[in-house]
């Protein structure tokens, strides 16, 4: 093929590439996650891999190949090119694709059964337009005990840490006997080791007063019934989840308890919850025109970018 010709495929290629995006990010207006790459920096804070090993030349599957280090914002989930700066680049990678030049092997992370691109993206994003099927890379896997598989979205990476988190703290506490797992649903990572220093810091408070130590199955229970559980009672009886859209009980159970205390050290330790939680739902909650509001401001930001 000559000079001229592979210009114009290579140009014909990214533009058709281009096109697609554009479609796939139509389609899923309604759930953008799924359209999007995701970046090893969140991965690597949501799952805290414990070591890394090298693994060698490797031959990868490019459906494997699900994030990035640095350019997860330039490439939607399937490493279609997002914006037209990327165009040079993207172009003379697809120019020597079509002479058949051979190029050096591209950089990966590997976590589980996936992979993300240390150097190398523009690479993969000609080799998947051009429906390549394996690619050679050079590979660092990464330890981890969360299962990862090609098409979880960010929220659903996060969920598995959670579910992750979650059965760690019954395994390891052997409280699902006085906390009922069902109540114990959040939303975000982190929150189970919180609760574990909300049960230390209550069996703390009873052994003021015994002088033999209590339990922490005891103090569990108490924690359960005296503590938790009210402040529930008053998210339940103030109606308050509606106002926090896509949060639990116990995540708003978190945040009420550190509103209350900030409050009692205002207003003196008599203050009540059911005042903490509504307050708390006037300063931070969202009534719904202002949760319409934001579903088409955030609509807006995913359609323009």
């Amino acid at each position: 093929m000559g000079d001229t010709f592979i210009d114009q495929q290579a140009n014909s290629d990214f533009y058709r590439a281009r096109s697609k995006e554009f479609f796939s990010k139509i389609f899923n207006i309604l759930d953008p996650e799924k359209h999007e790459l995701l970046s090893l920096k969140e991965v690597r804070e949501l799952i805290k891999p414990k070591g890394e090993h090298y693994r060698g030349l490797k031959v990868v599957p490019v459906s494997l190949i699900v994030g990035s280090e640095g350019r997860y914002q330039d490439f939607n989930k399937t490493f279609l090119p997002r914006f037209d700066h990327i165009k040079p680049r993207w172009v003379n990678i697809d120019k020597a694709h079509l002479k058949d030049i051979v190029l050096p092997p591209i950089k990966l992370y590997k976590i589980g059964a996936v992979y993300f691109v240390r150097d190398g993206n523009h690479r993969v994003s000609v080799a998947r337009t051009q429906g390549a099927e394996a690619i050679d890379a050079e590979v660092i896997e990464l330890d981890s005990e969360i299962p990862i598989n090609p098409s979880m979205t960010r929220q659903e990476l996060k969920q598995a840490v959670i579910n992750y988190e979650k059965e760690k703290f019954y395994r390891d506490t052997c409280l699902s006997s006085v906390i009922p797992s069902e109540q114990l649903q959040f939303s975000a990572t982190g929150r189970y080791d919180e609760i574990m220093r909300h049960i230390e810091g209550h069996k703390y408070y009873l052994n003021q007063n015994h002088e033999k130590e209590i339990e922490l199955m005891a103090a569990a229970k108490s924690w359960y019934e005296n503590v938790f559980l009210p402040v529930v009672r008053a998210i339940r009886e103030e109606k308050l989840l509606s106002r926090f859209p896509g949060r639990t009980e116990a995540d708003l159970y978190v945040w009420i308890v550190k509103h209350w205390d900030e409050l009692k050290k205002k207003y003196g330790n008599e203050y009540p919850i059911h005042r903490a939680a509504r307050d708390f739902s006037d300063k931070y909650g969202k009534g719904p025109w202002q949760q319409i509001k934001g579903f088409i401001k955030h609509l807006l930001k995913y359609l323009l970018r």
